[in-house]
């Protein structure tokens, strides 16, 4: 292993100041950093443990949305009674991810700061207009996720927590690659205060809002309504695991799935 610093620090203050820089890697539950580092693909100068800050881990509800903290375990928002109450499709997305390894030491703030083209979380907060905190602001899901790995989060800038608006329908349905348990594609759908959503991960640089799908929903929400959307596989990825018209396919079938098991 080649030669890195180490820091874990005890308050958010001390977090803030030890992640400026350059050089720096956030170690916010590890499921991906670490095995990046073993590969050499990730070669960090200095190694940030959230670890110890027990500020950042919780689940509070706040009116009429689940605010969750960054440093929440997906096992833990699985098996919290008021996530299964208010958003059962949030509860049922985070007990899907990975294996029970992955789900005992992953967060959501380490999957949405990752935001890895495939992650099931990023599709979750996308459809269900969540808003990312943060140690500098506050970030609206549409304005958050820019690409492949890539976010509006500035260097040094922490994600604190989640906020989730309760919506009045929600379902999250994926694929899975059966290696990696990532989602070859994953569809979240949901019915909003501002109308209906459709988030799609594991199709391309990132994830996606899918307009037609959305628009289709709108006037009938619907599987019949889903069913009648064509779904353009030109801006689809295309890998062993699966070809662009397949994930095509799929993002159909999953919508139509999604939307039967939202309405009960």
């Amino acid at each position: 292993m080649y030669a890195f610093t180490f820091e874990r620090p005890s308050s958010l203050a001390d977090a803030s100041r030890s992640a400026a820089g350059a050089g720096v890697k956030i170690l916010a539950g590890g499921q991906t950093l670490l095995a990046s580092m073993k590969l050499r693909l990730a070669q960090p100068e200095k190694l940030v443990d959230l670890g110890g800050l027990a500020e950042l881990a919780g689940i509070k509800r706040e009116g009429n949305a689940l605010v969750i903290g960054a440093m929440t375990r997906h096992a833990d928002v699985a098996a919290n009674a008021d996530v299964k109450a208010a958003i059962p499709a949030l509860a049922e997305l985070a007990g899907g991810i990975g294996d029970r390894q992955v789900r005992a030491m992953g967060t959501i703030g380490g999957s949405l700061a990752n935001n890895d083209p495939a992650a099931c979380y990023p599709a979750g907060a996308l459809a269900m207009n969540a808003t990312i905190h943060t140690t500098q602001r506050k970030i609206a899901a549409d304005d958050y996720f820019q690409g492949l790995f890539t976010t509006a989060l500035k260097d040094g800038e922490l994600i604190t927590a989640v906020s989730f608006p309760i919506p009045k329908k929600a379902a999250y349905l994926k694929f899975k690659q059966p290696a990696s348990r990532f989602a070859l594609i994953g569809v979240c759908v949901a019915q909003t205060d501002a109308g209906v959503r459709v988030a799609v991960t594991g199709g391309g640089n990132g994830v996606f809002r899918h307009a037609g799908l959305e628009q289709a929903l709108a006037r009938s929400f619907t599987p019949a309504a889903a069913a009648a959307v064509k779904i353009d596989a030109s801006e689809l990825s295309s890998d062993l695991h699966g070809s662009a018209a397949y994930r095509a396919n799929l993002i159909s079938v999953l919508t139509q799935r999604a939307v039967a098991k939202a309405l009960g």
